[in-house]
């Protein structure tokens, strides 16, 4: 069963493209016809992209994998930041910083001031510090916080990067290009699809489109780790009906003493048999 249907993506207009003047040719397959002026999205081709990015999606975050999700434009950056917080996955919503993914040493260094801004304030720190200098940490921090805050948790480079409308986002598309990041992305009619691996071809300025194709993945990323739980789960209780660490030793030790003691009866007998023969 598909993760979206027609009619749902019909009603929150995911089928309006951009004017015909501006579009990319490079879309022409995912164009259904034209009407007014303005290029119609072939919504069955678009169920069957969010099906296949969805499954895409589900298995890496079963890998413990994550995936970095990317929207700045003003229709989408708070329904993002709704949905994605509910599966724990890192995203950018306010800015995206030149060199987030190519030069993410400088970015975690960021990351862990504004952490050592947090425990000064715990621990007392900033109590002792002149009202300059804490007015000072308190705009460094809000600073950090607000541009790099939901991606605190991100340890390494994702595995995976989600963007809501390539043009605006082609900065960070770029970035995953250069590192061999994949790159999932909504994609209206005025841009190239062949830019990123999946391609989910959907009216990205509608508000209703862009929750309903979010919310489709975001669940499947959700199956995925739920998956994963589950199979973490399962390994300890498998894990006590095998024999104990060394049980296979401690076996072939006996093997191997029972065989040594059958080599030392036979030869025992075989020099029984020859003296007696000598005899």
């Amino acid at each position: 069963m598909s993760r979206v249907n027609f009619q749902e993506l019909l009603d929150a207009g995911a089928h309006f493209g951009h004017l015909k003047r501006k579009w990319n040719p490079a879309m022409a397959p995912y164009i259904f016809m034209e009407k007014n002026g303005i290029h119609i999205i072939d919504l069955h081709k678009t169920v069957a992209k969010v099906d296949e990015a969805a499954n895409a999606l589900k298995q890496i975050a079963k890998s413990g994998r994550k995936i970095l999700f990317v929207a700045t434009k003003k229709q989408a950056k708070d329904i993002l930041a709704e949905q994605v917080k509910k599966i724990n996955m890192p995203y950018v919503s306010e800015r995206w910083s030149g060199g987030m993914l190519t030069n993410f040493p400088t970015v975690r260094k960021a990351v862990k001031k504004m952490s050592s801004f947090d425990k000064m304030e715990q621990d007392g720190t900033l109590d002792h510090l002149s009202k300059r200098e804490r007015l000072q940490v308190d705009r460094q921090r809000s600073k950090l916080t607000k541009n790099l805050g939901s991606i605190a948790d991100l340890t390494r480079l994702p595995a995976a990067l989600f963007v809501i409308d390539v043009q605006k986002e082609k900065i960070a598309v770029a970035e995953a290009h250069r590192l061999q990041i994949p790159v999932f992305a909504m994609v209206d009619t005025n841009s190239d699809p062949n830019i990123v691996d999946y391609a989910i071809p959907c009216n990205d300025d509608a508000a209703k489109a862009i929750s309903l194709v979010l919310g489709a993945v975001c669940d499947a990323i959700q199956e995925g780790l739920a998956e994963r739980k589950a199979e973490k789960d399962k390994e300890p209780a498998e894990g006590e009906e095998k024999p104990a660490k060394g049980g296979k030793k401690s076996a072939a030790k006996k093997v191997a003493s029972t065989e040594d003691e059958a080599e030392a009866e036979a030869e025992e007998a075989n020099e029984n048999e020859t003296e007696e023969s000598a005899e």
